[in-house]
């Protein structure tokens, strides 16, 4: 019972659409905002660029304070739709929400986004965004229901909670960024600021993200293929579609690491 009131809470809430979240006091960046996204390593605060994307948990107060002192804006990084072991919350999570092991990614799991306890773990989250000085947030691994996740999650599924995770994230006076997800993109931008891609370039994607520019939100785009690291012609096409679709694209290693960084002028 507590769980069904629970979803007609979010039903409810969800169901008032973008004008009850919307904020005039929210940082929002505009289509033409450059960045820089680093999510390992101590992070690089030389680039002159207007936006940051950097991890919450592993940027300190003092980082973040800086970067925005230098007139930067901050976007803070965080796993919503995985469970990572190595977390400062990851006792908090119930065994039952832990599904399958994200391919390739040591130590982290799925999550069963379709349990109210994800969803709580994931508010105290964006509480120390908040807390932390964030100007908002992007949301990883919000497409579960196109992975083996261990769990039946469905298409609605997906749109609920992430929806849910937006309205709270506005709530809070946080800009918050759609992480991938291309498949339902129509049905999520009201509910988002920007979106964050990695890779549409390589698989011929990025006109799903094209309604994120029409609405006049950012597309930040990274690209870690070999060719537009190794082949400065293929950077230079890469960069030419980017700039007609009006994408903000950074070629980069898979590790978020800063050893290397291309932008597409």
């Amino acid at each position: 019972m507590k769980k069904i009131l629970f979803f007609i809470f979010l039903l409810f809430f969800i169901g008032c659409g973008e004008d009850s979240i919307s904020s005039s006091e929210r940082y929002t960046p505009t289509v033409d905002t450059t960045w820089q996204w680093q999510l390992s390593g101590e992070v690089n605060t030389e680039y002159d660029v207007e936006l940051y994307d950097i991890d919450l948990f592993d940027s300190s107060t003092a980082t973040i304070a800086s970067l925005k002192a230098n007139g930067k804006s901050v976007i803070c990084y965080f796993s919503a739709g995985s469970y990572e072991e190595w977390r400062a919350d990851k006792d908090a999570f119930p065994s039952e929400v832990l599904g399958d092991e994200l391919d390739g990614w040591a130590g982290e799991r799925w999550l069963d986004i379709r349990s109210d306890s994800v969803l709580d773990i994931m508010t105290e989250r964006l509480d120390l965004a908040v807390e932390k000085g964030c100007d908002g947030v992007e949301p990883d691994n919000m497409d579960g229901y196109t992975n083996d996740t261990g769990f039946t999650l469905t298409a609605s599924d997906q749109l609920l909670y992430n929806k849910s995770l937006a309205n709270e994230a506005r709530s809070r006076g946080l800009s918050v960024g759609l992480k991938n997800d291309v498949d339902q993109i129509v049905e999520l931008e009201p509910f988002f600021d920007f979106a964050v891609n990695e890779q549409c370039h390589e698989y011929d994607e990025c006109e799903t993200l094209v309604p994120f520019i029409d609405a006049g939100k950012p597309v930040f785009n990274a690209e870690y293929a070999a060719k537009y690291v190794d082949d400065e012609s293929e950077r230079v096409t890469l960069c030419a579609k980017s700039k007609s679709l009006q994408f903000q694209t950074l070629v980069l290693p898979l590790d978020l690491d800063d050893s290397f960084r291309h932008s597409c002028p």
